[in-house]
């Protein structure tokens, strides 16, 4: 299953570094993070649960950029 998100990143840099760390997670196929639209695409691997997984992808954000938002 794949979901997009609004997501607030200040900086490219960041947004690489946030689609970077999200690819670890346990979880998560894949992911990819655009800032310039400021939107985060995450896929999710079969039979994972969603809230669960973005709960560990919001704090691996937050470790990133303190001041990121996910609007789940």
């Amino acid at each position: 299953m794949k979901k997009t998100y609004k997501i607030e990143v200040d900086c490219a840099n960041c947004a690489n570094l946030m689609e970077a760390e999200t690819k670890k997670i346990s979880g998560v196929a894949n992911a990819v993070v655009n800032f310039m639209t400021q939107k985060m695409t995450v896929e999710f691997a079969d039979g994972e649960d969603e809230k669960a997984v973005m709960k560990s992808v919001r704090k691996a954000c937050k470790r990133v950029e303190p001041d990121c938002e996910i609007e789940l």
